[in-house]
């Protein structure tokens, strides 16, 4: 089953911020979320509380995101940079 992926604003916002000086970054991010709609719970992403709360890292940047199988979709929460 294929997932839906949206993007929260908050984390639209930061990833804008991150594009001005980061593009290749960003493309893996986003390359790596698309994945997400096939696979919501890749190798390397750790459970935050709950089995539908999942962090990933993709290069230098933190990804959190909420899975919805109810609904059929990934939402997007938060992107931060590590380090």
């Amino acid at each position: 089953m294929k997932l839906n992926v949206i993007w929260e604003t908050e984390a639209t916002s930061a990833a804008t911020r991150f594009l001005k000086d980061d593009p290749d970054g960003l493309r893996q991010v986003y390359e790596a979320v698309d994945l997400l709609a096939h696979e919501p719970r890749p190798p390397g992403s750790a459970e935050l509380g709950s089995q539908y709360l999942r962090r990933i890292h993709i290069g230098r940047y933190r990804v959190v995101y909420e899975i919805s199988e109810s609904t059929i979709t990934v939402v997007v929460m938060h992107l931060a940079r590590v380090g």
